[in-house]
């Protein structure tokens, strides 16, 4: 009996660093996504040997110094375009959408990412880090840095904008920027807002997003137990039906024998032991790696704890059918924005918007670029605020 395991994305890269920036130079690429947006390859070099490449984007035209945005990816090795599938590029829709608007956007390669794809390193020389999660903030310290030392850029109006993964490191930057060697950031955004301990926000993923839908589309009495009418209409047409069906239709599941199946009580105990999730961080199905990055990024505040040190301008974005980074987590930080004093906060949520800021499906989500009323609210607050 198993349950198709959830895959979790893992955040791996390697040493420290901050050096000078290096020289950019200027390109441009055909492309109608990319018109009237000029286009600078970057190389940001970074502690411990490894260089990342990006690509500083801004309006063609532009006169003076611009305000820019930094953009934080969300977990796992990503490239500067955040490329999640084929056609699905968020940070690239991201960037052209901000460009557009007026600002200047810098987009890089995560550590061990050497081309859109993502393209991941080979090179034998590059090392583990013991503290991978710590690596990535340090790392977007280095960007942040870089970012404003360009001379495209306004260095007293850098924003970060991060998503999921980035919107802890947005956070644990903008509360301590003399501690990370940066500039107090001019604004905030995050999108999908992460919250809860490590343990707490991979049990959901893992595990409580099955039992929420269990909950919400098969039990239609509401009594918190599956009928075996409610379990054969619950998988009709239910595009992840089979992983399901063998939890579902297992006699053994059924442990009292009472020709129901409890929910929380009956089918929590199996799915649980198919994901391995008492095994914690050490689940079966998880990346090499990733264990150790959970226990590393617990180590950190999240946005919720961080962002109240921070007071300045604040946006957040969630996806009210976010399963990976509930909706819950945005509320919770906005709510604790206010308690600070911060008086330049707002929270904006979407029905039907999934954690990559795309309508679909919410329990089996489809990848997809950010909605464009998503990337509107972007722009049209740092329009505000630039």
């Amino acid at each position: 009996m198993k349950l198709k395991r959830v895959a979790v994305l893992a955040a791996a890269v390697l040493a420290i660093g901050a050096a000078p920036p290096a020289r950019a130079q200027a390109t441009e690429r055909p492309g109608s996504d990319w018109t009237g947006i000029a286009r600078e390859e970057v190389t940001i070099p970074m502690e411990g040997g490894w260089s990342a490449k990006g690509e500083l984007t801004y309006p063609k035209g532009a006169k003076g110094r611009l305000p820019v945005v930094v953009l934080l990816h969300g977990s796992g090795r990503n490239d500067m375009d955040q490329t999640l599938a084929p056609g699905v590029t968020t940070f690239k829709t991201v960037a052209q959408s901000v460009s557009r608007s007026g600002s200047a956007v810098l987009r890089f390669n995560k550590r061990g990412v050497v081309g859109v794809g993502p393209v991941l390193s080979d090179a034998p020389s590059i090392p583990d880090p013991g503290k991978p999660y710590e690596q990535i903030v340090r790392d977007a310290a280095t960007v942040v840095r870089f970012a404003a030392a360009s001379k495209r850029v306004d260095p007293a109006r850098v924003f970060l904008l991060g998503h999921s993964e980035g919107t802890q490191v947005a956070g644990n930057l903008a509360a301590d920027p003399r501690g990370y060697g940066i500039r107090k950031p001019a604004g905030v955004v995050v999108m999908g807002v992460v919250h809860g301990t490590p343990r707490e926000v991979i049990y959901y993923q893992a595990v409580g997003r099955t039992l929420g839908q269990l909950h919400e589309e098969f039990d239609l009495d509401g009594d918190g137990h599956l009928t075996p009418v409610e379990v054969t209409g619950g998988l009709i047409g239910q595009p992840g039906a089979a992983q399901y069906r063998a939890i579902l239709t297992d006699p053994a599941t059924d442990t009292n024998h009472d020709g129901r199946l409890a929910i929380d009580s009956e089918i929590e105990p199996v799915v649980r032991a198919a994901v391995g999730f008492d095994k914690f961080p050490n689940l079966p199905s998880f990346p090499e790696g990733l264990a150790s990055y959970l226990v590393d990024f617990g180590r950190f505040r999240s946005p919720a704890q961080d962002l109240p040190r921070y007071d300045g301008p604040v946006l957040l974005l969630n996806g009210q059918t976010d399963v990976q980074t509930v909706v819950r987590g945005a509320i919770v930080t906005d709510d604790a924005l206010a308690k600070a004093g911060n008086r330049d906060h707002r929270l904006i949520t979407y029905p039907g918007m999934s954690h990559l800021m795309n309508v679909t499906a919410e329990y089996q989500p489809v990848p997809g670029n950010p909605d464009p009323v998503v990337l509107r609210d972007i722009s049209t607050w740092l329009a505000a605020h630039r």
